[in-house]
Order: structure tokens, then sequence, then C-alpha cells
């Protein structure tokens, strides 16, 4: 069973570097993608990349509340592999995509699969005794560092193959994962701990409803929401200032 649970942190931790350095892998190269595909010159396609960018947040907002509940229906596993396949997908339709159109396509089916992150980390909180729990949650943080060290590095190596062969080395990566995790991935949400679907909580508005009955996890999550922001917004400034306000209020 230990030996079990090890392998599984192990895919987990695999999964979350693979989706995070699939994003870093195209991040070189998406500017001329755009750029060929609408033939406009490379400083304008930052405004077409941003277009991109929002398809997938706002479809991934709609629909992870929805694959979270059917995670708590239909158990973890089929869900981490569905996301894995999902986002394999995504990456062959952006590297054959003919049209900027094709490239939404692409990005409205990542977001719609796009849930991989909280399921992987409910997986986490199942397999997670309180003594391993903050080490097992710390890899989640590892992966995000590493996949977006060695993401961009490797794509801008790829992108010497072509503007599209780091599309085919995220492709590949997602699809050889999914199926790894189909033969060594065990169930971690036994079937009397799972609980029926319900519209709502699979809807988003309905999740943030969810948080006004925990006062410490709606602290938390608007201290991440203005981490986000700030990051965005400022490049990596000021984001402490917000979580320091945060727990000076001793609202949490």
């Amino acid at each position: 069973m230990k030996t079990s649970k090890s392998a599984a942190i192990g895919f987990i931790f695999v999964t979350l570097l693979i989706d995070v350095m699939g994003w870093g892998l195209i991040i070189p190269v998406m500017p001329d993608l755009i750029s060929q595909l609408k033939g406009i010159p490379i400083n304008e396609a930052s405004a077409y990349g941003s277009w991109l960018l929002s398809a997938f947040a706002i479809t991934q907002f709609v629909f992870a509340p929805m694959v979270g509940n059917l995670s708590d229906r239909f158990g973890r596993r089929p869900i981490l592999l569905f996301s894995l396949l999902g986002f394999g997908i995504d990456y062959i339709v952006l590297a054959l995509a003919p049209t900027y159109a094709w490239l939404f396509a692409g990005r409205i089916i990542a977001g719609i699969t796009g849930a991989s992150f909280t399921t992987a980390s409910a997986y986490i909180a199942d397999v997670s005794t309180p003594e391993t729990r903050a080490k097992n949650f710390g890899l989640i943080g590892a992966a995000f560092g590493l996949g977006f060290v060695i993401g961009p590095a490797l794509g801008g190596l790829l992108a010497g193959w072509g503007i599209r062969a780091p599309f085919y080395a995220a492709a590949v990566l997602c699809l050889v994962n999914c199926l790894y995790g189909y033969f060594i991935l065990p169930e971690s949400l036994s079937k009397e701990n799972r609980r029926p679907f319900s519209w709502a909580r699979a809807n988003p508005f309905g999740a943030l409803m969810f948080l006004k009955k925990y006062p410490a996890i709606s602290g938390l999550a608007f201290c991440f929401f203005l981490f986000i922001w700030q990051r965005r917004r400022y490049k990596a400034t000021g984001t402490i200032l917000p979580c320091i306000v945060l727990i000076g209020t001793k609202k949490w």
C-alpha cells in the first residue's frame, strides 16, 4: 500500500510537471504562430494571444466546478486521465491549426479539461496522512516552479525544428503520461466516500457561494486571487502585500 501511494504521488507530480511544461513549451513560439496564421507583424500578435488566454480562462472558470463534481461522483482517476487526454488533443489541434480559429478551439478544449490541478490536489488529499499532507502538497509548488523553468527552455530549443515542434512535444508528453497513468494510477476515492453529482455545486457561482460557509477558505481564496492578479499585472512585483494585509486582519 505504501509503495502504491508513493507511485501515485510520483505520478501526480509528473502530471502537474508535464501540464506546466506544456504551457512553457509553447510560450516561445506562440507569437510566431499567431503572426503566421493572421499574416500580421509579430509585435501585433500579443493582442490575439490575449484572446486565446481569455478563452482558456473563461472556459476553465465555467467547467472547473463541473469537473470537480464529476471527480467526487466517479473518482479521481478517470478525471485525471481524461484531463491528460484533453490536453494532448489540445496540443495536437494547436500543432495542426491551419487558421487562428483553430487555436481558439484548442484553447477551449484545454479549458474544459484543465481541471487536472484541482483534481490532482484532491487526489493528494485522499492519499495523504496528517504527517505527509504538507510535504505532498509542497510537490504542487515544486512542479509549478520546475515546469516553468524547463518548459520555456525546452520550447526554445525545439523551436529550431520549426514553430510547431513544441506543440507536438507537449502533446506527446501528455499522451504518454495518460497511457502511463492508465496502467499504474490507482483510484484514491473509495465508493463509499463518493457523493452524487449536484448542479448546485457544479456551476461556478454555486462554487463561489460555497466559500461563504467557510471564512478561512474564502480568505485564502481571495489571497490567491490577489496574488495571481498582481503577478500578471506587475510581473511578480508587489505580490506579497495582499497576503500580509489579510493575515493582519486575523479574519482567517
